[in-house]
């Protein structure tokens, strides 16, 4: 009996050193990403100096922690592609500046989203779902209000059905602020009437003249009508049983996908991607979440004078900060690439 004892005891001990390893390794990791974050902040949080101008711009802002955060990740994206384009620009692939002109228009766009334009009406898009308040928010658009207003009567939907329509409904306004961003940006740079959408405006020759020169126009503009009838057809009918996602911006891909030039096999090969993406939002909406609880602890403990339990909660909401813009940035620079393959997709079924 003595041997299966001392082997009971020794695979205890094992168990405990490989429980206390893997917690010194997990508490190492997330020391590192609160330490690289520190660093940046010494050094620079970007590479590129007129991002690090808007950056500090937004610390001064009123913006929450996980907005900070998405507007990082927004930043991060930018930066990718500046430096991208340097490299194109030094071998000469730039020629027409075609490229340079969208940088600028990008950048514009996410000044604008996050109210950082100088423009005293500019409203800052909420894009992490924290807040689900739908009694103290609107959609700003007399058609999405009536569809949602018939959903919430209908009696086909149980709460945890609405709350995921509401997100939609609330992606597919943030659709629509951002075409009008970005339409409004390209119309101001080309000295072109600024044209929002809007139901009762029928200026579809200045339209037609900016998406023919501006694909991604076009492709935002596909993407809201598909959403709305989408909307539309839910608020309707109710939801799909057989329904795959969950997170609106992969149904919104979904839809497009469908749309576009692909074998079965890549459309099969795609669907799969898509549940990874989904995953990965799943994740992050996670970190936001957490990071906002921390924030909003952290503001309580500073409050109390305990210099102990304030290292503590800064500790944990610097890791939380790091890791809610690192998910961020690989989110967006997935949705990007996914993105981009179904817009090509796209422009095959023009030819």
């Amino acid at each position: 009996m003595a041997a299966p004892r001392a082997l009971v005891v020794l695979v205890a001990t094992f168990l405990l050193a490989a429980s206390s390893r893997a917690s010194k390794y997990s508490r190492e990791a997330n020391e590192g990403l609160a330490a690289a974050g520190a660093k940046r902040r010494e050094t620079g949080e970007f590479r590129v100096v007129r991002l690090n101008q808007v950056w500090e711009k937004a610390q001064r802002l009123h913006l929450s922690a996980v907005k900070l955060a998405e507007l990082h990740s927004d930043l991060k994206i930018q930066e990718k592609d500046e430096l991208s384009w340097k490299k194109l620009k030094a071998e000469g692939l730039d020629e027409d500046g075609e490229k340079e002109a969208k940088l600028r228009r990008n950048l514009n766009v996410i000044m604008t989203k996050y109210g950082m334009n100088g423009k005293k009406d500019s409203q800052l898009v909420d894009t992490n779902y924290i807040k689900d308040d739908t009694e103290s928010d609107t959609l700003d658009d007399p058609r999405l209000e009536k569809l949602w207003s018939k959903a919430k009567t209908s009696g086909k939907f149980s709460d945890e059905e609405l709350d995921k329509l509401w997100r939609e409904f609330k992606h597919h306004k943030e659709k629509i602020r951002e075409y009008n961003i970005l339409l409004e940006t390209v119309s101001r740079t080309e000295d072109i009437h600024k044209n929002v959408i809007n139901p009762s405006e029928e200026n579809l020759v200045k339209e037609e003249i900016l998406h023919n020169k501006h694909r991604e126009l076009k492709d935002k503009l596909r993407s809201i009508n598909q959403g709305f009838e989408r909307l539309r057809k839910v608020s309707h009918q109710g939801y799909d049983a057989t329904s795959e996602f969950e997170e609106p911006r992969v149904i919104d891909l979904w839809d497009m996908a469908k749309s576009a030039n692909f074998t079965e096999k890549e459309l099969e090969s795609f669907r799969e991607e898509l549940k990874h993406f989904e995953a990965k939002i799943e994740k992050h909406h996670h970190y936001q979440k957490q990071l906002e609880i921390s924030h909003e602890k952290l503001k309580h403990v500073e409050g109390t004078g305990d210099k102990e339990h304030l290292n503590r909660n800064r500790e944990k909401y610097a890791m939380l900060e790091e890791k809610t813009k690192e998910l961020g940035y690989k989110v967006k620079k997935h949705l990007q690439d996914l993105s981009s393959r179904i817009s090509q997709g796209l422009q095959h079924n023009e030819l």
